[in-house]
């Protein structure tokens, strides 16, 4: 199994852990030290060495921090992750923080009304996540100051950094030479008279390089450190057990990455860096150097979230191949009499069904397969000491995705397990309502996600209802189910553009009760002009990527309108013509019968 099922945490650990770091803080004569879930890489996954956060609080969320001060310790977490919290962290030593809503300077100027010191680990922190504390902060009389990392120095058995070997992602998947791409990345070097960018972002070396790796678990990462020149040469900062198996140019050197901070302060002419993922230790260093520092987005971060012809191909591809797999679970689910499947049963027939595609490189992410109040639970992780039982009259949130060779999935499937009530019919309907209409959208080119996301929600907002998360997020080739920049969010400022691939996953969650969440995954494609439309308006609109049946078993058709019924049955339609003749033949009748019209 790529899954497991054991509890990685538990809060039992968390008070005695707390209370050493407490004794270094006072070795170290700070007031605080502030504990992220990050790397030196500042991606989102992280390997065991990096999982500090859940080491010390028990919390395993995949986004949050914790500030650890001598009197109190508050464990800040999105909304996501809320329910979630509760359960995992000991409530008597830590305190969960509703974040962004409660900023860490105003949560410290409450808990350090006469100042103090809170320390940092510079490779942990980004440059503008430093500069946005010190600017809330800056009329307190507290500090921020770079240290050794706290926790390390108490993690005895703490895990080694992975020392995986990384592998050449061919140019039939990657639709792009590296070569190719660096110069493309060079050419936005020059026209800002840049000498060279850095890049610790892990996936958008692998994308640079054409490489992949197993440095985290379900995403194809390897990590390492570079520097892109503006002739399109690179200096790759990466241990040398890492590219034992890799076919690298030679405009690409190759150093250690102990020699990298050396490099840094060796630069000379200007030098991009962007902020939002650089950390303060690169900075540091490039600014104590004779370097020219000047910020902006890292120059792969663009032409990665615009995905090629053939990554989009690809990427459909294999979402033909994943959908055979969900029908076939789908199938076998409905074939489960309620109270005799658990949630670990579906999550691991699910992985049985991918696996038999013989395409399947890992799971994208670990499945959220939540039934009854566990749906409430938005990132839920099952485990051998939380499985529930599918009970009659429970919603089940099955959210899981695979990384194949010719793409990412994430998919999310709200199932009804025998009868279900008529709150959660009418909330699932609502959902699905505006999954409809983000999939409809069609927009003038230069809007953000920010600008319409608000078509998911409105169904919601009619009946007074919403939820706590985005609406959609970007995902990656073969490499991170979660990319940036681009998000259907109510705070992205990107402007979408064709190639991005995106969520579309409005949701639903009553605690205690039950969780609804629907998605597909979209690509941004140049929409048609309609007769009658302005033919010198550039607009752009989604190529749905997913094609599974919605259970029909959970809609009020009498809550819809004609247009979303002929929405709902023509994506029916195109999941059998799709999916037909590439199913087995129970999986098969289930899809005819799943798509039957409305």
């Amino acid at each position: 199994m790529f899954q497991s099922f054991d509890t990685t945490s538990t809060p039992e650990h968390g008070p005695a852990r707390l209370a050493k770091l407490r004794k270094q803080l006072v070795q170290e004569k700070l007031d605080g030290f502030i504990v992220p879930r990050a790397d030196a890489h500042q991606g989102e996954y992280v390997a065991p060495h990096d999982e500090r956060l859940q080491w010390l609080t028990g919390f395993t969320g995949s986004a949050g921090f914790c500030c650890a001060l001598l009197n109190s310790a508050g464990v800040f977490i999105d909304g996501r992750y809320r329910t979630q919290v509760k359960s995992q962290v000991d409530l008597a030593h830590y305190t969960p923080v509703p974040w962004p809503e409660t900023s860490l300077a105003s949560w410290l100027i409450e808990q350090l009304p006469n100042g103090g010191i809170v320390g940092f680990d510079p490779w942990l922190m980004t440059q503008g996540q430093l500069e946005t504390h010190e600017k809330a902060l800056a009329n307190s009389n507290i500090t921020l100051r770079a240290c050794n990392n706290l926790v390390d120095v108490i993690w005895d058995d703490q895990p080694a950094p992975p020392m995986t070997a990384a592998f050449d992602y061919p140019i039939e998947y990657a639709g792009k030479t590296s070569a190719d791409k660096r110069a493309d990345c060079a050419v936005d070097l020059n026209e800002h008279n840049e000498a060279a960018a850095v890049i610790t972002l892990p996936d958008s070396l692998c994308w640079l390089l054409n490489i992949r790796g197993n440095d985290v678990s379900k995403t194809p990462l390897v990590h390492g450190f570079a520097i892109l020149r503006a002739d399109a040469s690179v200096a790759l900062f990466i241990a040398p057990e890492k590219i034992k198996n890799l076919t690298l140019d030679p405009a690409i050197d190759v150093l250690t990455p102990d020699e990298f901070l050396n490099a840094l302060a060796g630069l000379t002419g200007k030098i991009r860096c962007d902020k939002t993922s650089a950390p303060v230790a690169v900075i540091d260093a490039l600014s104590n150097g004779s370097a020219d520092l000047t910020y902006g987005s890292e120059p792969c971060v663009l032409p990665k979230a615009r995905k090629n012809d053939v990554e989009i191909a690809g990427t459909r591809d294999a979402h033909i191949i994943d959908a055979t797999a969900m029908c076939e679970l789908l199938c076998w689910l409905d074939q489960q009499p309620a109270g005799s499947a658990t949630e670990i049963d579906v999550v691991t027939q699910l992985e049985q069904k991918r696996r038999n595609t013989n395409a399947l490189q890992d799971i994208s992410f670990d499945t959220i397969s939540g039934a009854g109040p566990n749906g409430a639970i938005m990132h839920y992780r099952v485990t051998h000491d939380t499985a529930r039982t599918l009970q009659d009259g429970d919603l089940l949130v099955l959210d899981s995705g695979g990384q194949y060779l010719n793409g990412t999935t994430d998919i999310t499937r709200t199932i009804a397990i025998g009868a279900v009530g008529v709150e959660e019919s009418a909330a699932f309907t609502r959902v699905l309502q505006g999954m409809i209409a983000m999939s409809r959208m069609r927009w003038p080119k230069g809007l953000a996600g920010r600008d319409i996301e608000m078509a998911a929600r409105m169904p919601l907002w009619l009946a007074g209802q919403d939820f706590d998360h985005g609406v959609g997020h970007g995902v990656g080739h073969f490499l991170g189910v979660h990319e940036g920049p681009q998000r259907l969010s109510r705070v992205s400022e990107i402007p979408l553009e064709p190639g991005m691939i995106l969520s579309n996953e409005p949701g639903y969650y009553r605690e205690g009760a039950f969780g609804i969440r629907i998605e597909n995954l979209c690509v941004v494609r140049s929409a048609q002009t309609p007769n009658g439309g302005d033919t010198h308006r550039t607009m752009y609109d989604f190529e749905t990527l997913t094609y599974v049946p919605l259970d029909r078993r959970l809609i009020r058709k009498d809550l819809l309108s004609q247009a979303e019924i002929d929405w709902i049955n023509s994506y029916h339609a195109q999941c059998r013509t799709k999916l037909s003749g590439k199913l087995s033949d129970d999986a098969q009748n289930w899809l005819e019968n799943a798509t039957i019209a409305l």
